[in-house]
């Protein structure tokens, strides 16, 4: 395998870190671009001293100058609190980060991939969630920023394909759990398990009906990197996530069970906006990627838990 130079943006984040082991302990040499906004130092400290690692404090909103072979763009809040944090810049990260990532690509003739989301789909009217489907989003609710940005990176992407032949991956990821996931993200696997861990109440939002596909995230990383070493003529959208749905309350009680925790179960009036389904078509990431996920809930969810457990 050549070696390459690659950039990943976001690189000191929960899926960033991975990926920049796994391209590290594949051969290449990895420049790791982040303003730890929710990056976490931490996450890359095993590689602060590893001779083809750097690390590279900035903001993707401003100009990037560096050389490289490839580019994942992994860089924006990904959880609601961090998003809603500070919706403005959330939506300059995705729009003003994905024309510096493609200016760059463009300059260098690099190939870029675009982290997505299965947030482009909105509150879905199609299930399983196809890549053909333009989704239900709500362009004004106070998701709109991650959603909407989302979405225009995605169309920024297709233009810098169409008019300046840029070589470009978008991969929509759904939801997605594992190490390094921050504690206080606000997501839900990582709300159960330390909720359970500390024997808090487990908070559930609406009758805990409504369902996700929870990807994790070793088996996302193998997916990324299948995605940008496919040829050039394919491009996606690409579905990257599990297909096996769960309630949420299902997830709740499969939290308790492995942590062996006493919380109990409380339910709060459902945000905004929030989706009722989330399960993705993997059919094109297996006939294109030849990649499906290897590693289910259970045993994911154990790895996690171990995880959070060492963080106390």
């Amino acid at each position: 395998m050549r070696k390459k130079k690659i950039l990943v943006t976001g690189g000191a984040g929960f899926v960033g870190s991975h990926l920049c082991e796994r391209l590290l302990g594949e051969g290449h040499e990895v420049l790791c671009l982040d303003n730890f906004f929710t990056g976490n130092k931490q996450n890359i400290l095993p590689f602060l001293d590893h001779p083809f690692f750097e690390l590279i404090r900035h903001d993707v909103c401003k100009p990037i100058q560096v050389e490289v072979d490839e580019i994942y763009n992994l860089a924006c809040p990904a959880s609601p609190i961090h998003y809603q944090f500070d919706p403005v810049k959330t939506i300059e990260t995705n729009v003003h980060g994905a024309i510096n990532v493609l200016e760059l690509a463009k300059k260098l003739k690099a190939k870029v991939l675009q982290a997505s989301t299965s947030e482009v789909y909105g509150d879905p009217h199609i299930h399983p969630q196809v890549e053909t489907y333009w989704g239900n989003v709500n362009p004004v609710g106070i998701r709109s920023c991650y959603d909407e940005g989302k979405r225009c990176a995605e169309t920024l992407f297709f233009d810098y394909h169409r008019q300046y032949g840029v070589r470009i991956k978008i991969g929509r990821i759904f939801n997605t759990y594992g190490p390094k996931m921050h504690p206080n993200d606000g997501r839900v696997v990582s709300n159960f398990i330390v909720q359970a861990l500390k024997n808090e109440p487990i908070t559930i939002y609406g009758e805990g009906k409504q369902t996700r596909s929870f990807c994790f995230v070793e088996d996302l990383v193998d997916a990324l990197i299948a995605l940008m070493n496919t040829e050039d003529s394919f491009t996606g959208p690409v579905n990257l996530g599990n297909p096996h749905e769960f309630q949420i309350l299902e997830l709740a009680q499969l939290v308790l069970e492995l942590t062996g925790s006493n919380s109990e179960l409380i339910f709060h009036p459902l945000p905004s906006d929030d989706p009722k389904q989330r399960k993705p078509d993997i059919s094109l990431a297996k006939s294109i990627l030849s990649w499906s996920p290897k590693i289910q809930l259970k045993e994911g969810l154990v790895k996690t838990i171990n995880y959070f457990s060492s963080l106390k």
